[in-house]
């Protein structure tokens, strides 16, 4: 920072104070706290609700109104497959939340173990789950939930460090899993490189029989470039080496059709769909093959997807661009942060220390953030600087507004912070 001596620093704080008084006087009421699809995004599937025309029969002739076939309509596990690159035969299609089938597989799991009881992670170990940060706070929540301890690795620029993840799985056999979001990672858009998908591939290998990935892609066709990087096949990685068994990949339509009304996807090896089926089975008769089907007119290739998704990123980019511009502008001599081809948020780190203060500072001034320590496990940030930025939801406009606030909580929290350590020091 350019402002080092005290009545520098005392001058800009007074002057970033007046700017913030004059914002909080506006009295606004802004939120980019999660990533949801715009109201925009959302109209874009709004013709959805027309392609069936009252044919409820799918190509194999079932009718989706009715009971039955938990492996889900033929033609939307082909979409699925699609999304996620692997083969149509080894994906489940299910309801709206990809996060539900997360669930029921850390359940089956924790409970009743893959292919036994010896294998549970209730009776073989004190679970413990490898996350990388900064990563997604949903995923945090589940292992919270059922009370499996979180170990993190840091987030490198191809992926999880896999250095340390290898090392733990060798080092405890109390590992069951570890959390991945392989293409544009929440929060910080890092899309996972060939090795990093090769070493991931190979942990079966020197894992416990209980161990499982779960990779999580949530943003596998959510491009804002036009040449995006490709995502290695985890699925082919894994077929090299005989390790199957050890992955469960999740997918969804959630920011790509209705949010609340999509279909999920998770994909294994035979065997773990077939055990993961029977749990199924008890939980549920069937789940809506009516929206499956609807979704599968919609998307009847993957290229219908993709142009789909082209007009999403026509919508997000702006957005993320408005962002980008306020950081580089404003913000390159107090912060870090990301610049993501795709996905849904930008990662921003402060100094060491700050981030609970800017979190503050913004929603006292009419601007909503994801809670510090949020990337974290337990919500706790052991050096208080990240914060993720979700910008998709608001019209462009507010983002603008919504940045200026920020710009203006960091500089204040970080001036603030410089001056009271130099006035302690006299």
């Amino acid at each position: 920072m350019s402002y080092q001596t005290r009545d520098q620093l005392i001058s800009l704080e007074t002057e970033l104070n007046v700017q913030y008084q004059a914002l909080k006087a506006q009295n606004l009421k802004l939120d980019i706290t999660r990533g949801k699809p715009s109201a925009d995004q959302l109209s874009l599937s709004d013709h959805l609700d027309g392609f069936l025309e009252g044919n409820y029969l799918t190509a194999d002739g079932e009718d989706t109104r009715n009971y039955g076939n938990l492996r889900g309509v033929t033609e939307v596990r082909k979409l699925g497959a699609d999304m996620l690159n692997v083969p149509a035969d080894n994906v489940i299609a299910a309801g709206n939340a990809s996060l539900t089938l997360m669930y029921i597989c850390m359940l089956h799991s924790f409970y009743y173990g893959a292919r036994g009881s010896e294998n549970a992670w209730s009776n073989a170990c004190k679970a413990k789950m490898i996350c990388p940060v900064p990563g997604y706070d949903r995923h945090f929540s589940l292992c919270e939930n059922l009370g499996v301890e979180m170990v993190t690795v840091p987030m490198r620029e191809a992926g999880p460090d896999m250095d340390a993840v290898e090392a733990l799985i060798e080092d405890d056999d109390n590992i069951v899993g570890l959390w991945c979001v392989p293409k544009y990672s929440n929060p910080t858009g890092v899309v996972y490189s060939d090795e990093t998908v090769e070493r991931i591939a190979q942990l079966g290998k020197i894992a416990k029989p209980w161990f499982r990935v779960f990779y999580d892609n949530a943003y596998a066709v959510h491009d804002l470039s036009d040449t995006p990087v490709q995502l290695a096949s985890l699925w082919d990685r894994c077929e090299a080496h005989g390790t199957q068994d050890s992955v469960w990949q999740f997918g969804s339509t959630s920011k790509i059709t209705f949010a609340g009304a999509g279909v999920s996807f998770v994909a294994g090896s035979n065997d773990n769909l077939a055990e993961l089926q029977k749990l199924l089975g008890v939980i549920i008769i069937g789940f809506d093959k009516v929206n499956q089907l609807r979704h599968a007119k919609m998307f009847p290739d993957k290229q219908a997807l993709l142009t789909h998704m082209s007009m999403h990123a026509e919508l997000i980019r702006p957005k993320f661009a408005a962002v980008l511009q306020a950081l580089n502008s404003e913000l390159a001599e107090y912060g870090s942060w990301t610049q993501a081809d795709g996905g849904y948020f930008i990662s921003f780190d402060t100094e060491p220390g700050l981030a609970s203060e800017v979190v503050r500072l913004a929603n006292e001034a009419g601007v909503k953030l994801t809670p510090a320590g949020a990337t974290f496990p337990y919500g706790k940030d052991p050096e208080d600087r990240n914060i993720r930025i979700a910008p998709t939801l608001p019209p462009l406009p507010e983002v603008v507004k919504a940045m200026e606030v920020f710009v203006n909580c960091v500089k204040l929290a970080t001036v603030q912070k410089k001056l009271s350590k130099l006035l302690s020091q006299n």
